[in-house]
């Protein structure tokens, strides 16, 4: 019954996944290929079918704030790459310069995280807190020395991270075409995002058995205190 139940809830978590997966991949992806590819073979320019693209996350990004009342740090990052090219496309009519502007907020992000490790609290702790709306109970718990250390890891891996992407992304657009360089632009943060959260959470995990495992220790390291009636 307990592996009914386990496999039941198992299937509810992945098709709750995939639906969150949905709008990304409509959205973020496939509408953005989808607009350029047909703008293009309309005829239109690069600059145009680029600026035009990013009409399909910018929607995203709004039904996203429409649902949830707010605008979290992703969309927020989208909304200013969006407009990043639109001005910067407008202004140079450079496709090259458009597809770069994915690079400026990712490079901003890379440099935010490192520049909060000079604070106590890095940017991942920050938004830990953040997606769990301030939760005290979880405070408290991040606040341990080994987890707080852990926190300063992953903010450093993430900061270096997203810097390389930064630069490999404006390696690409230097050295392909504009539609191959906007296929990598909607799917290597993605990639480069799964992976960084899947290696974060197990990284944490063993943290957090580790810390549990050595708190434990001390605790059944204890002999037995002795029998009230055996003490003299």
């Amino acid at each position: 019954m307990a592996t009914t139940d386990m496999q039941v809830q198992g299937s509810g978590f992945d098709r709750s996944r995939l639906r969150a997966l949905v709008p990304v991949a409509v959205f973020d992806i496939a509408g953005p290929l989808a607009v350029y590819w047909l703008l293009r073979a309309a005829g239109a320019a690069e600059v145009t079918a680029l600026i035009v693209s990013g009409i399909p996350p910018a929607l995203g990004v709004a039904m996203g704030i429409i649902r949830h009342r707010r605008i979290d740090a992703i969309g927020s990052l989208v909304l200013f790459g969006i407009v990043a090219g639109t001005v910067v496309g407008l202004a140079t009519h450079s496709a090259r310069l458009v597809l770069m502007e994915g690079s400026i907020p990712t490079a901003a992000f890379g440099l935010a995280s490192l520049g909060s490790l000079l604070t106590t609290r890095p940017l991942l702790y920050r938004i830990a807190l953040q997606t769990r709306g301030g939760d005290r109970g979880l405070e408290a718990r991040l606040s341990q020395p080994a987890l707080a250390h852990a926190f300063r890891i992953v903010t450093l891996v993430w900061g270096v991270t997203f810097l390389a992407e930064a630069a490999t992304r404006i390696v690409i657009v230097e050295t392909t075409s504009a539609g191959n360089a906007l296929l990598v632009a909607k799917v290597m943060p993605y990639i480069v995002l799964g992976a960084l959260i899947r290696w974060m959470m197990w990284y944490l995990r063993g943290v957090r058995n580790h810390a549990e495992q050595r708190a434990a220790v001390p605790q059944a390291a204890r002999p037995d205190p002795a029998p009230v009636g055996a003490q003299r």
